[in-house]
């Protein structure tokens, strides 16, 4: 199965990590560059992918870091335009960008709101309007939009600017994958479930359970028929078959990666 995405050019936003270890982004990044994709990555933290770029350089892959804010549509504008000057194509485009905040309507303040949704949202419409117009005229290329099990069920939080977020992801991309279909253009979207990130130590863990990331990753845990908790790979494996040639005849739909949760009664 090896070179899956080879001479392929892919933007992966998101590409760092908050911490060390499997971050969605940082996972998908190195899986590709593995697989012979050339692999642009976007990250507003440009630390944050130094050890994405250690990883694949150890794999022997290809990669370029760029600084970028996923919110900032001229920001977003000159990565992608920098991207096909240099490599004269995109192939894939994985919009990666996410993070909760905790609350619901009455508590959440309202600029919070609008930068979840900004973060959440708004990135992966950024993403996807600067780099459809390259796709369209190449007349091919695959998208693939990472959103939440919280937007599809209660997960356990009150987030409700998170959860509403990636509901709205899902629809975008949906909506987007049958305007593009007749171009070439596939959209779909990977759902994860409540993985065992580096971000379940940095942040979640304070927001929900007082620091002790033990308590957190036992109630996570609880919520997973299989009994495990998945992490970074295995979002990138679900991120990888949806952006190969593989998925030629998918588009418009979801694939859950969540060891069951979402389909969990109770």
């Amino acid at each position: 199965m090896a070179g899956r995405l080879a001479g392929k050019v892919a933007i992966v936003s998101g590409a760092g990590s908050v911490g060390p270890g499997w971050g969605n982004g940082r996972a998908t990044a190195v899986l590709f560059a593995q697989e012979g994709a050339v692999v642009y990555g976007l990250d507003r933290n440009p630390d944050a992918m130094v050890e994405t770029a250690a990883r694949i350089a150890k794999a022997g892959g290809q990669f370029t870091g760029v600084a970028c804010d996923a919110t900032d549509s001229a920001a977003v504008a000159r990565a992608v335009a920098d991207c096909h000057a240099h490599f004269g194509r995109i192939d894939v485009l994985v919009n990666n960008i996410g993070g909760s905040a905790a609350g619901g309507p009455v508590e959440m303040p309202e600029e919070v709101w609008d930068a979840q949704i900004a973060f959440n949202l708004k990135s992966v419409f950024l993403g996807c309007k600067h780099v459809l117009p390259i796709m369209e005229a190449q007349g091919s290329g695959a998208i693939v939009n990472i959103a939440s099990s919280s937007g599809l069920r209660w997960t356990g939080a009150a987030q409700v600017a998170y959860a509403a977020s990636k509901a709205g992801v899902i629809q975008l991309s949906r909506v987007v994958a049958v305007q593009y279909a007749p171009k070439g253009i596939r959209v779909n979207t990977v759902v994860p479930g409540q993985m065992h990130t580096p971000m379940v130590e940095t942040r979640l863990a304070g927001q929900r359970a007082g620091g002790d990331v033990g308590k957190l990753l036992a109630q996570r845990l609880a919520r997973i028929p299989l009994g495990f908790a998945g992490d970074g790979r295995d979002t990138a494996q679900a991120v990888l078959f949806l952006a190969s040639d593989e998925a030629r005849f998918v588009t418009g739909t979801e694939l859950v990666v969540d060891g069951g949760m979402t389909v969990r009664c109770g």
